[in-house]
């Protein structure tokens, strides 16, 4: 960000760059890990191999792309020397094009549900199934065409600083932040508001049905655990929302005011270091909510378990003698359940 030579602020690169180290660079690491553990789980198992899944899978590889480009985002709040007009563009526009695309994808799987859910007999007639691999290409291609406007709308003046200033013209930023950005975020809450409140009506049918099936006033295990589990899909959908995407609404803002105004350049760094990753942290989140997709690691370890203890099981048979052979196959048995 631009920064004024009458600013009260004293430049600290040193604490920026801690924290970024800090802070920044281990949840890159965590978020390029975690991606990559959840991707390979979709791959090999075929039951997941849906039109559903492959929008989540493209949202993945972007929360991987936009992942690996936290470090960065939070470096370019730390002042810029003179560089190459194009290794300039480049260092601005990557990360831009990497977190576009990754809200994009995420609309588009937000969409997708909603649909799902709010139309379940005509899902597979719709146009966001019968033409997924379209708008898997459109979550692409349309932030890269967005993320490029700068290099048309920009006019490069020689022996100039690298700031985002000289990059992002202003009205880009407004239509970017306020056009596109926060209005995604508030479409996905109204989507995720909707199929909460979906949910909440059909939870109400079948707690009918099931009353009027039993003729009981007393609310049996399967309505518990219905109410249990809504009850836990509404705190889910507040907790990402609070969490997640408040912080990033902030860091969209005060990134805005900290292009004219005097604020404390490692406040900048460290509120774009927490809304930029908070955010990116959204499609784990989602991830970890459905067993399906980390179940191809769960089996993989179970299968594993079970072959660890049937070799100690050998083991001990091997060691005792003949006749206590039947009890050393029981023990092994039981250390094998233990272990699995």
């Amino acid at each position: 960000r631009r920064k004024n030579h009458t600013s009260p602020f004293p430049e600290s690169p040193p604490k920026k760059i801690l924290f970024i180290l800090v802070f920044s660079n281990p949840l890159s690491l965590f978020i390029i890990l975690a991606n990559i553990f959840i991707i390979v789980g979709i791959l090999l198992n075929r039951k997941l191999h849906t039109t559903m899944n492959w929008f989540f899978l493209s949202l993945l590889f972007a929360d991987l792309l936009a992942g690996a480009a936290l470090p960065s985002i939070s470096e370019l709040t730390i002042n810029n020397k003179r560089l190459d007009v194009h290794y300039c563009f480049l260092k601005y526009l990557a990360p831009n094009f990497l977190f576009l695309s990754f809200l994009a994808n995420l609309l588009i799987v937000h969409y997708a549900r909603y649909v799902c859910i709010l139309q379940p007999l005509h899902y597979h007639c719709s146009w966001i199934h019968r033409w997924s691999g379209l708008h898997i290409l459109a979550a692409w291609t349309a932030p890269l065409i967005f993320a490029c406007l700068p290099v048309a709308w920009n006019q490069w003046e020689p022996q100039s600083n690298c700031t985002s200033m000289r990059v992002f013209p202003m009205p880009y930023l407004y239509l970017e932040t306020y056009g596109f950005l926060i209005p995604s975020i508030l479409a996905m809450a109204f989507m995720c508001v909707r199929m909460l409140c979906v949910a909440r009506r059909q939870l109400k049918n079948i707690t009918k049905l099931l009353r009027s099936v039993n003729k009981d006033q007393v609310p049996t295990e399967l309505e518990q655990q219905l109410e249990l589990r809504n009850a836990k899909s509404t705190a889910s959908v507040s907790l990402i929302f609070l969490i997640c995407w408040l912080p990033y609404i902030a860091c969209l803002n005060i990134s805005l005011l900290a292009i004219k105004n005097d604020i404390d350049p490692l406040i900048n760094t460290i509120v774009t270091c927490i809304g930029t990753g908070s955010a990116a942290a959204v499609p784990i989140a989602l991830t970890f909510g459905n067993q399906q997709y980390t179940q191809f690691w769960k089996d993989l370890c179970t299968r594993f378990c079970e072959g660890c203890c049937r070799g100690k099981g050998r083991e001990q048979r091997q060691i005792k003698p003949k006749e206590n052979s039947s009890s050393g196959y029981h023990a092994s048995s039981g250390l094998c359940t233990q272990c699995c």
